[in-house]
């Protein structure tokens, strides 16, 4: 079974949320909104705990604001077939190192081949633009726009907001993919084209640096796949 998490701050779903829903849908993903949150570690949690997920069961964790466009049989396909029994989370973007600032999409890792994957930003796929970060691989920590794992990883992780992070809505992607690679799994950027209608404005709020101040104080950086 392939289920997925999708966890909103409003109470009313988009036109984008809606189409992502019949898309997940018709590929045969049991999806489940969690809308009106006040924490996207609490929704997250919430549903993997109120779900009949077994361990070899996919979760796909994904925002929702975006769009699939590739088709949805390699789509499924890509899901099976990546999500290997060391796999830790499957995504479409992140980097092999994060460097001491603690931000993924870093420009000097950018600049030295780190960073993978490829990510389309604009309001639709006929006006949409390509960000190309780096060839497919293996990386530390990955962007939570879409994210997929096992239900057995998911619970090795955990999903629960940890203690040293404050604010409830940021940093809970390169947390949980950071986890999963101390734990010994192995995290993939995958061809999966999923274009994105933000480019991340909300990286620049104050609960973002809060947040990515207390990740630093928690981490010893920086860190490289292996």
């Amino acid at each position: 079974m392939i289920y997925a998490f999708i966890c909103t701050r409003s109470k009313e779903l988009t036109d984008t949320a809606h189409n992502l829903s019949t898309y997940l849908s018709d590929a045969g993903v049991k999806v489940k909104f969690l809308v009106n949150q006040k924490s996207i570690f609490g929704g997250y949690q919430k549903a993997l705990d109120s779900s009949d997920v077994k361990d070899d069961d996919i979760v796909i964790l994904c925002h929702d604001d975006i769009e699939i466009m590739s088709s949805k049989w390699v789509f499924r396909d890509c899901l099976m077939q990546c999500l290997a029994h060391d796999a830790g989370f499957i995504g479409v973007a992140g980097t092999a190192k994060l460097l001491e600032d603690a931000v993924w999409w870093n420009g000097q890792a950018w600049r030295e081949g780190h960073h993978s994957g490829i990510v389309w930003h604009g309001p639709h796929a006929l006006e949409s633009t390509p960000t190309y970060y780096g060839p497919y691989k293996t990386v530390v920590v990955m962007d939570g726009l879409f994210l997929a794992a096992s239900g057995k990883t998911l619970r090795k992780v955990g999903l629960a907001k940890p203690s040293y992070l404050e604010g409830e809505w940021d940093y809970y992607d390169i947390h949980y993919t950071l986890t999963a690679h101390k734990l010994g799994l192995k995290n993939r950027t995958v061809p999966i084209n999923v274009l994105h209608n933000s480019r991340g404005e909300l990286a620049g709020r104050e609960s973002w640096h809060v947040n990515r101040a207390k990740f630093i104080e928690e981490h010893r950086l920086p860190i490289t796949a292996s």
